[in-house]
């Protein structure tokens, strides 16, 4: 975990990345030198995605497996690229990960499709916060109506 999370402890590393029809080498990563911010963002979750999986014991087999497998993303989509936020979260999804995504109000419409509820925390004064629990459904039709009203 140490490994991981300090980036201290962070080291060169290769990846390939291969077709899965046929094993064949899509692109190879030595390190992210030389890639996109994008690209850099991509990679970054793939590695995210690959170590929580193996961390869960995630593999083909066992996907289906109905266990608790829940990750906390505390403003990782807050500075990238809707993309890559989006790709992301579909790796994630395709893993069966149970996702608690902190973000800044202003990114989430990158993330309402991929969650059920949102939790608004407010704090007017900066003494009392106040929190607001929504279904997806309610969110939109009050974000609606306040563009109707806005117009």
């Amino acid at each position: 975990m140490r490994k991981v999370t300090d980036v201290r402890n962070w080291y060169r590393f290769s990846a390939s990345e291969r077709w899965q029809e046929d094993n064949a080498e899509k692109e190879f990563y030595s390190d992210s030198a030389g890639k996109s911010g994008g690209q850099k963002e991509k990679l970054a979750y793939t590695i995210l995605a690959s170590a929580l999986a193996y961390q869960y014991g995630i593999d083909q087999q066992s996907r289906s497996t109905r266990a608790f497998r829940f990750v906390m993303i505390d403003e990782a989509f807050g500075r990238g690229s809707d993309e890559s936020a989006r790709y992301g979260l579909e790796l994630f999804g395709k893993l069966g990960l149970q996702l608690l995504i902190v973000t800044p109000l202003q990114k989430i419409h990158v993330i309402e499709n991929y969650v059920r509820s949102v939790h608004l925390v407010h704090n007017n004064e900066g003494n009392d916060s106040m929190i607001r629990s929504l279904t997806i459904a309610e969110y939109r039709e009050e974000k609606a109506r306040s563009k109707a009203i806005a117009s």
